[in-house]
């Protein structure tokens, strides 16, 4: 019960999630200490995935091992799930009534701050070093060039390790490992075809994002449009930004985005497919890394890697919100939403959720007039 009012009220994404289970499971259940909180929350942070919904997973696998680790996750994933679906089914019904689109028109404009914001936030803590910042800037350029995202993060992953390789061996034999990555990764920028639509694919390619992904939940907007607008063709950039909107304006994992999108693809059964490909990595990768997570945090060649992914990762989600943003802010209204948005959550702090319902009121009145 408990998970399932977290998945029905936790607005806010990531770290508003983490706040609210704090509150819940340390401060007032007392079911664990701060100390083994906070472990958890290291560890959902070292893993591919959403980090809330994993701390949720790694909390019920605490509680009650394997049926907790199901029952935490699920609880937490299916309020949201069944809200976004909703949703989706008025979006494709209903889109193309002014109101509504008034109402998205507005809220993308937040989006796009929100996203920046957390893109400023994350950069402080994961730019550590000169390197990192190297990386980031590479990361960049091979994003804007069309890379595959997979590629570019397993590029910054191994310049990432290059001065602790360079300690444990001669700089020559490192980078001869690292030079078969490069010709793959630019030859990639040219290797991007449309594809026919099913349902098989459309799991598979949500179950390689939930496998891959590091970072917050904002990262995922760089692989879905990677995936879904360049590779495949399936969505526009005005579907997709209408689907980060809703995500944002649901309680419950970022994630929920696939399930957004899945309705739209493929209906019930495209949401069902999306929502289980995304979110089942996390519950295998917290199932099997328990053990793994303190080896990793004693391992330098292992964090410097992992440093790198990081940083690859904000460069990606840096080069979508750059790409997004052109799309959302079409107009002196929508700029004039983003700036304000992004002064009163930069300055203030002031909660994304009442941006949002601020925004969405006044697209319904732009779209009413």
């Amino acid at each position: 019960m408990a998970f399932l009012k977290l998945g029905t009220i936790a607005f806010g994404g990531p770290a508003a999630h983490v706040a609210l289970m704090e509150e819940e499971f340390v401060t007032r259940r007392g079911w664990m200490t701060r100390q083994e909180f906070l472990d958890r929350l290291g560890a959902a942070n070292l893993i591919p995935g959403p980090s809330s919904t994993e701390m949720a997973i790694f909390i019920g696998q605490s509680k009650a091992g394997w049926p907790g680790l199901i029952v935490g996750g699920c609880c937490f994933i299916v309020p949201a799930a069944i809200i976004v679906s909703v949703i989706a089914a008025a979006y494709v019904r209903y889109g193309a009534v002014p109101q509504v689109g008034g109402v998205l028109y507005a809220v993308k404009a937040v989006v796009i701050a929100i996203v920046a914001q957390a893109f400023w936030k994350l950069a402080q803590s994961a730019m550590k070093n000169s390197l990192l910042v190297l990386v980031g800037i590479l990361s960049t350029v091979l994003a804007f060039l069309a890379v595959n995202n997979l590629l570019i993060l397993m590029i910054a992953g191994l310049l990432a390790v290059l001065p602790e390789l360079h300690r444990r061996a001669p700089a020559a034999g490192a980078m001869a490992w690292l030079a078969p990555a490069w010709p793959k990764a630019l030859l990639a920028a040219g290797g991007l075809v449309p594809a026919s639509f099913s349902l098989a694919r459309l799991f598979l390619t949500f179950l390689k994002i939930g496998s891959v992904l590091f970072g917050s939940g904002y990262v995922l907007l760089a692989f879905l449009h990677a995936d879904f607008i360049v590779r495949l063709h399936w969505l526009t950039e005005k579907q997709l930004l209408d689907a980060v909107a809703v995500g944002q304006v649901t309680p419950g994992p970022v994630f929920t985005t696939a399930t957004f999108i899945g309705y739209l693809l493929a209906g019930i059964p495209g949401a069902v497919a999306a929502t289980i490909a995304i979110f089942l990595p996390g519950f295998v990768l917290v199932a099997l890394s328990g053990p793994l997570i303190a080896r990793i945090r004693r391992s330098p060649l292992a964090g410097a890697a992992l440093d790198g992914v990081v940083a690859g990762s904000l460069a990606l989600m840096g080069v979508v919100t750059w790409q997004l943003g052109k799309a959302a802010l079409v107009d002196w209204l929508t700029v004039t939403i983003a700036v304000a948005s992004g002064f009163l959550l930069f300055r203030f702090r002031v909660n994304a959720v009442w941006l949002i319902a601020g925004a969405a009121i006044i697209g319904m009145l732009h779209g009413l007039r």
